[in-house]
């Protein structure tokens, strides 16, 4: 028998502290790890992709650092190297951060170019063709089902989707969800079960309901008289079980009766530093101990979006706000990940009676293979004191020794001495708040990359959109903007001389989250003192502008923004408005101006929004070019159109933010304008060059899709 202590001193080698002076702190807890003893499939640990615009700027990085960030979440044995890979079915609508472009717009429509979802498949699959793919609808394009989304327009969506996904990418998934977090539907799951049969996805998994809320697993009593409902549904989904509502043991016995597996297909944990990685692996760990989950995906994996949105920080792997100098920050939260995915592959089996909690705080869990390999992943957060474990092997489990792979506070991921087995026996003490992974497998490492510094968003900024030569190579999507709901594409010019930007969503969306307006951003949430300016072409019955010093896009459960803009209708009329975001005055903060002011104003729209100032143009219409322009100088804002001063105000609420565009949606309609030539640049500035492409930025798609 070994006796070996799992402690570091943080120097350049492990060192093992005195054996007997540990084991009289905690009495030894025996592990049996009987490679005969069973165990439920093992069918992975990932994140997910989407619920939000989450890789908005992660297309646009240069290489080789955009490849660099996928490596360290995707590839096998290099960083968090995840077994599951949970995406977003895109729908045009927002679903936390921002919105994703739809492969159909229309009902008549059908482009599978759009977006980077389908780059981001590829790019994970390539890595790892192992990887297994899942996923579901947040929001949807508001032509389903007349605004409902349960119908058979939905299932159809689906189907077409699936049908791109295999043909033109040639890739599967291997299960899917009815929508994310919005009730339960037995009609539309049977349709849709149907649907899928009838379309050659017969294969094709179906999880239900996904919800998070007390009484989300509710449905499983109606499987158990319901054949048909039985039937379609493959696998109980179920959201944020760790610290959130658990699968209670009733739950998990009528899973078992109907023999259906348990997957957590969206948790949560929203923490910093090293207790965000703790956190992972405890959430891993308790989720099949205590929820009889085989299978969890967290939300979400690399934050390719800009700072001021929420949950830019807390909880990703990596943040990617830069694609411009191609800077990134690795978090301590992806070897988390790593202390699994790096030990583990999906059709594994949790070794029965070789998980569970431990005495003295923490847990553990045992995976083993069919050939006899096994890893023992061990968190102690919370613990007060080193824990003995003492472990005895039986059946037909691998006698080579284990590698050893440790984080705490000071230091993630590092190999430490290899455990040494002898006569079926090893033992081992474990320092509190500290996480471990012990395997018989090999060729696990720490990736890493150099990364360059840290630089601001270019300014002065110039977008012409001519540059996008084959728009569908770049998913119709200029650099640098994310969309906030709707879709801003790529788009030819109405007059034919060019290209440009257009809002092309014409109808409201069925969106996840409460909605506003249809706007993108772009730029640097500390700029103060600026013009923006963007040249805007009007159809009929729209009403569109420019946005500046936005400094807050919405919760995540809801986008209303907090910034300025000037609005221009095809009838003429202009306006200069500041809006406040959802503004409760009972709570208000703020200096004393701001709470006066917000105090005061009447709310004269959903978000807070109050009229500044402004004008009747007679001589505008629809079908023209017009130059507007927002001009940012201390308290001073400045509305122009064609040069000419049209609106003015003095307001101190905000003093800094980005820029944006927008489309004003109705009640049954949104507006399509056309944007071109957007200027950013200082106060009484100018710049006649486009902005230079970043060296190494490529298109997501080299060849065009149909």
């Amino acid at each position: 028998m070994i006796v070996w202590t799992l402690a570091v001193c943080w120097s350049a080698s492990a060192a093992v502290y005195d054996c007997c002076a540990q084991e009289k702190k905690a009495q030894a807890q025996t592990v049996w790890l009987d490679g005969n003893a069973g165990g439920r499939r093992f069918d992975g640990v990932g994140l997910v992709n989407g619920g939000g615009a989450t890789s908005v700027l992660l297309k646009d990085y240069p290489e080789p650092q955009r490849s660099q960030i996928l490596d360290l979440v995707y590839k096998p044995k290099f960083g968090a190297s995840v077994s599951a890979l949970f995406v977003e079915i895109p729908g045009d609508g927002n679903s936390t951060q921002g919105s994703m472009p739809s492969h159909k717009h229309t009902r008549e429509d059908l482009n599978y170019s759009r977006g980077y979802t389908w780059w981001i498949m590829q790019e994970a699959k390539r890595r790892n063709p192992d990887l297994t793919l899942d996923g579901t609808a947040w929001s949807a394009p508001g032509w389903i089902g007349g605004g409902k989304f349960w119908s058979q327009d939905a299932a159809d969506y689906y189907v077409s989707w699936l049908k791109g996904l295999r043909d033109v990418y040639g890739l599967e998934f291997s299960a899917i969800g009815c929508r994310n977090e919005k009730g339960a539907d037995y009609d539309f799951v049977k349709l849709f079960r149907k649907t899928l049969d009838a379309n050659g996805f017969s294969e094709l998994k179906i999880h239900a309901f996904d919800n998070w809320y007390k009484g989300k697993l509710d449905f499983l009593k109606d499987m158990l008289s319901d054949k048909e409902l039985c039937e379609a549904v493959d696998i109980i989904g179920g959201h944020v079980f760790y610290e959130g509502e658990p699968v209670s043991a009733e739950e998990r016995a009528m899973a078992e009766k109907l023999g259906k597996p348990i997957w957590d297909t969206e948790d949560h944990v929203y923490k910093k530093g090293f207790d965000c990685l703790i956190s992972l692996v405890e959430c891993f760990n308790e989720n099949y101990i205590h929820n009889g989950a085989t299978k969890i995906v967290n939300w979400y994996d690399i934050a390719g979006i800009y700072p001021m949105e929420p949950y830019s920080e807390d909880p990703p792997t990596i943040l990617a706000y830069e694609p411009w100098s191609g800077h990134y920050t690795v978090r301590e939260a992806l070897w988390g990940y790593a202390h699994y995915g790096q030990f583990t592959k999906i059709g594994w089996e949790y070794l029965n009676g070789a998980c569970m909690d431990l005495d003295g705080g923490g847990s553990l869990v045992t995976l083993k293979s069919s050939e006899g390999d096994y890893s023992v992943i061990i968190e102690t957060k919370g613990a007060k004191v080193p824990q003995t474990l003492h472990f005895k092997l039986a059946g037909n489990l691998s006698e080579k020794n284990l590698c050893v792979w440790h984080s705490d506070v000071k230091e993630q991921f590092v190999r430490l001495d290899d455990v040494v087995i002898e006569g079926k026996e090893f033992t081992v003490t474990v320092l509190p708040d500290a996480v471990y992974s012990l395997s018989t497998t090999t060729g696990q490492r720490k990736g890493a990359y150099d990364v360059p510094e840290s630089r601001p968003f270019p300014f002065p900024y110039y977008e012409t959109f001519e540059q996008y030569r084959k728009p569908e190579q770049w998913g119709y999507l200029p650099r640098y903007t994310a969309d906030i709901c709707g879709a801003f594409e790529i788009a030819e010019r109405p007059d034919g001389e060019g290209k440009c930007m257009r809002q092309v969503v014409s109808v409201p969306t069925i969106s996840w989250a409460p909605d506003w307006k249809h706007y993108s951003i772009i730029g640097d949430y500390a700029w103060t003192d600026y013009e923006v300016s963007v040249d805007l072409y009007l159809n009929p019955g729209d009403a569109a502008g420019i946005m500046g010093r936005v400094n807050d896009v919405g919760s995540g459960y809801g986008i209303i923004p907090k910034g300025y803009y000037l609005q221009l209708n095809d009838d003429g009329q202009c306006k200069l408005v500041v809006v406040r975001g959802k503004v409760d005055k009972k709570k208000l903060v703020g200096d004393a101006e701001q709470q006066a002011f917000i105090a005061n104003s009447k709310d004269e729209g959903e978000g807070g929004e109050k009229v500044l100032a402004s004008v009747n143009l007679p001589d505008v219409s629809s079908g023209k070019w017009y130059n507007l322009k927002l001009r940012f100088k201390g308290n001073e804002i400045a509305g122009f159109i064609d040069g000419k001063q049209v609106v003015r105000t003095e307001n101190a609420l905000y003093g800094h933010g980005m820029v944006g565009v927008f489309a004003e949606k109705y009640e049954d309609r949104v507006s399509t304008p056309y944007f071109d030539n957007l200027r950013i640049t200082e106060v009484g500035g100018s710049i006649s060059q486009p902005t230079a492409v970043s060296k190494g930025q490529r298109p997501v798609y080299k060849t065009k899709k149909r």
